[in-house]
């Protein structure tokens, strides 16, 4: 038992004596050490005292470090998107985020915090000289907290722009809500930045498929004519992404004129249609037995079902336990707010 007290202390540090206690006590090598058991019982307590005292100020400091919280909340003006931000602003005109900023508010702010970074460590940033925080993840939820006037809450911490990036290529990843078009957009930016020397090599640091990347970024890459052919970028799926640029190549000058066409007469074709149009194909025709139907996702879980038929008419399906009466008129009220715009 005495020797597993001495282990423990040993553990402790700033103690080197308590290891020594385990020598004979009649050891040559230590002359001066008592040869009794009570002098040898009477150092142990001497030792394991002064080791009660050092592990009480470790406790001490370590309360200190757990009060000093890295979450502040941040007047939302003070935060920059990032230079790599993979918002399009047609994603703060979605339902999605409608709900999203009607739930902060309701919550009086942000409970899942931001993370962010102090504009002063960056060089050459082209960010406003006003600004003092850099968003590294979590552009929805602080343009959420910009748009209700409310402060932000945050961590904030000192990153790299390889760190800033991948936290927040990982951030939106496991979020799994980016569209293809942004996604392709932020890999874009960081290689037209020189933040990665190749698509592998961006691919290799994210740990992602380099097909993916590849794909993402040809997307991105799409002249603007062809982009503005649909309703929103975000409709264009990674699958299109191939046969688009082999249709650049083949024949740019009729992929140009075709999406140019479109962009001013779509009229109510889907994005699909508009793709099979830009590709010089037919569009697709409806089948009314397939209605379209979105998931809508509640902390992982499915919080109810959109359901559009061929002729545009949108069916919004709650399950009970995520629609209770009291939120009733506020999702009336995003709604009409969503369809001014």
């Amino acid at each position: 038992m005495v020797r597993k007290m001495f282990e423990k202390a040993g553990l402790i540090p700033g103690l080197q004596s308590a290891p020594k206690l385990l020598a004979d006590p009649a050891s040559p090598e230590d002359p001066g050490r008592s040869k009794t058991a009570p002098g040898t019982m009477m150092s142990f307590l001497t030792a394991q005292s002064s080791a009660m005292h050092e592990a009480e100020a470790l406790k001490e400091r370590v309360k200190t470090l757990e009060g000093d919280s890295p979450l502040r909340k941040l007047d939302p003006s003070s935060v920059k998107p990032s230079k790599w931000a993979n918002r399009h602003e047609a994603t703060f005109l979605t339902a999605e985020f409608q709900q999203l900023k009607a739930e902060i508010a309701a919550a009086g702010g942000n409970v899942q915090p931001i993370k962010v970074r102090p504009v002063q460590v960056l060089n050459g940033s082209t960010l406003p000289t006003d600004a003092i925080y850099e968003v590294i993840f979590g552009h929805r939820r602080h343009r959420a907290c910009l748009d209700l006037g409310i402060s932000v809450l945050a961590a904030i911490e000192e990153a790299s722009d390889a760190s800033l990036f991948e936290q927040m290529e990982r951030e939106n990843r496991g979020r799994k809500n980016l569209s293809a078009w942004e996604q392709g957009t932020m890999y874009r930016k960081a290689l037209d930045d020189g933040l990665y020397s190749s698509l592998r090599r961006l691919a290799e640091s994210l740990g992602v498929d380099v097909s993916l990347v590849s794909k993402s970024v040809s997307l991105a890459r799409l002249p603007e004519a062809v982009v503005g052919a649909f309703q929103s970028p975000l409709d264009i799926q990674f699958r299109w992404a191939a046969p688009l640029a082999e249709a650049m190549q083949k024949d740019p000058d009729g992929t140009l004129e075709r999406a140019r066409t479109l962009a001013g007469a779509r009229g109510d074709l889907n994005a699909a249609g508009v793709f099979s149009k830009v590709m010089g194909h037919p569009a697709p025709a409806l089948d009314c037995s397939a209605p379209t139907t979105l998931t809508i996702s509640k902390a992982g879980k499915v919080a109810g079902k959109l359901t559009a038929d061929s002729k545009g008419r949108a069916v919004v399906r709650f399950e009970a336990s995520a629609f209770p009466d009291s939120k009733r008129k506020a999702l009336v009220k995003v709604i009409e707010d969503f369809l001014k715009g």
